[in-house]
């Protein structure tokens, strides 16, 4: 019976991709938050999101870490590191060390520490040379999370999230249903009863034709994979000048799933 619970990581934590009706993302940490907070009474549940997108490690330990420490949870919540892998010339093993560091201190304080894998990449452009880099890390992970008794929430398994269905237009962040799908399988890794199957099979596609996807890659080039170069360029992240969602009433969450549902 989890009373407590703070989310802390980047752009997959805080939402983007999964947007409320205010312009303001929900994703799928706020609607595990919902699970949660349902199995207690009314008005008994705290729930903090202190995830910004685009912060690389040493930023969310540095910024963060403190906050989830003082709050001392019934259950943290930590997928970082993501945007380190990404990154060119950044070594696996040595992001996992900080992470370790990051998970003792959290491990110290709070109830339950979950951490997250990456993604398996394979399917996707531009990312899937870094699969071997990502499944590295994903190695460390597992390790740590033996190492501290921390369960992990396994992206990398979650076979339903391989659909195109499951991403934004960017092709790098959940869309609704993929953020819905983590939520769930989030339940499942905590043992709270969900209610639906993440892995549940998405409805029959008709085939798309060669001319339709390459029209799709054109477009994703344009609108999304170039002005991620730039930024990446120009040494500006998604992040900047963002603040976390912070303290999240149940009700509200529910809410703003429910106008956009």
């Amino acid at each position: 019976m989890i009373g407590s619970y703070v989310a802390v990581g980047d752009s997959f934590t805080e939402g983007v991709g999964d947007p409320g009706p205010d312009g303001a993302f929900v994703g799928w940490a706020d609607r595990f938050a919902v699970l949660l907070a349902d199995r207690r009474p009314e008005g008994d549940f705290d729930y903090t999101n202190l995830a910004v997108r685009g912060k690389l490690l040493d930023q969310i330990m540095e910024d963060q870490l403190p906050r989830a420490v003082e709050l001392a949870p019934d259950l943290v919540s930590f997928c970082a590191g993501g945007n380190d892998i990404l990154r060119p010339g950044t070594d696996p093993d040595e992001v996992a060390e900080r992470f370790e560091r990051a998970i003792s201190a959290l491990t110290a304080v709070a109830g339950t520490v979950m951490v997250t894998t990456g993604f398996d990449t394979r399917g996707v452009p531009v990312l899937k040379h870094l699969r071997g880099k990502i499944a590295t890390y994903n190695g460390h992970v597992r390790a740590v999370a033996d190492r501290y008794g921390c369960p992990v929430l396994d992206l990398w398994s979650l076979k339903s999230v391989q659909d195109r269905r499951a991403w934004d237009g960017d092709r790098l962040h959940l869309s609704p249903e993929g953020h819905t799908r983590v939520a769930l399988r989030a339940g499942q890794v905590l043992g709270v009863e969900v209610p639906a199957d993440p892995e549940q099979p998405w409805p029959l596609l008709p085939p798309r034709g060669t001319l339709e996807v390459r029209r799709d890659d054109v477009h994703w080039a344009r609108e999304y994979l170039v002005p991620w170069i730039g930024r990446r360029l120009r040494g500006e992240s998604s992040g900047d000048h963002v603040v976390a969602k912070g303290t999240l009433s149940p009700d509200d969450i529910r809410m703003r799933i429910s106008s956009v549902a």
